[in-house]
């Protein structure tokens, strides 16, 4: 039980972005073909974006949004710590697997639901190139009781799944470069809210009878502030495995 306790207090900490550079990331990255082809195909077309958003991508603050019922992944970013984030791109998610709800087990082939962390890079994915999520965090540890949670749920390429979101081969070369600068402009953990659908008050009374209604009410108001105000939520997780946002 220690043990547990203590690897919900590591997986809860409150993000808190770094602002070292870190451009040996970028050049350990660049060792790899699937990458150094990524940037020459859509390097400067994205250093180009975040110009046109008044972002420089010395100091770019990156956060992915994923919505499994409108099928889309949105890329947002900003400048370290100032003002609102912008949305950058958006990708569609070319596959889709099991149904609406949480992940709660491995092999269930749900896409899971909740406040995630990008914790890896896959230069060599069999899915061409690939960001790893921290699936499980902490409220699926607690949450999954005696079951195993399951792993390795990432956002990849090509157009099939079983329980990861895939952007396509050319959509991922866009997000991954995106993500690399961001980690080597120093944002060591970059975040990603993953909702079953938008969590607006009628999208939410149009599926009043679903089991899930509980833990979609949990996410809500970390969807609602970020549409308010397009900045990000404070979120932590209770003793019982609860999203709390503050």
């Amino acid at each position: 039980m220690r043990l547990l306790l203590w690897a919900v207090t590591l997986l809860t900490a409150c993000y808190l972005p770094s602002s070292t550079p870190d451009p040996a990331f970028r050049q350990d990255q660049l060792r790899y073909p699937r990458v150094r082809d990524a940037y020459a195909l859509v390097g400067n077309s994205m250093h180009v974006m975040l110009q046109e958003h008044h972002l420089d991508p010395e100091r770019l603050e990156l956060f992915i949004r994923a919505l499994k019922v409108e099928r889309r992944v949105e890329a947002w970013g900003r400048n370290q710590g100032e003002g609102e984030y912008q949305l950058l791109r958006t990708f569609r998610l070319a596959g889709t697997s099991g149904t609406l709800g949480p992940k709660r087990r491995g092999g269930d082939g749900q896409v899971p639901e909740g406040f995630y962390y990008i914790n890896r890079f896959n230069p060599i994915s069999e899915y061409h190139l690939s960001l790893g999520l921290d699936y499980p965090n902490a409220a699926d540890l607690m949450r999954s009781g005696l079951e195993d949670p399951g792993k390795d749920i990432f956002i990849h390429g090509s157009d099939v799944t079983i329980g990861c979101l895939p952007i396509t081969d050319a959509g991922i070369r866009e997000l991954y470069v995106l993500a690399i600068e961001a980690r080597a402009a120093g944002q060591t953990d970059i975040p990603v809210h993953i909702f079953p659908f938008e969590l607006t008050p009628g999208n939410l009374a149009r599926r009043l009878s679903s089991p899930h209604m509980g833990f979609w009410q949990e996410l809500a108001p970390g969807y609602q502030y970020f549409a308010d105000h397009h900045l990000l939520p404070a979120v932590t997780v209770t003793d019982r495995g609860a999203y709390a946002v503050q």
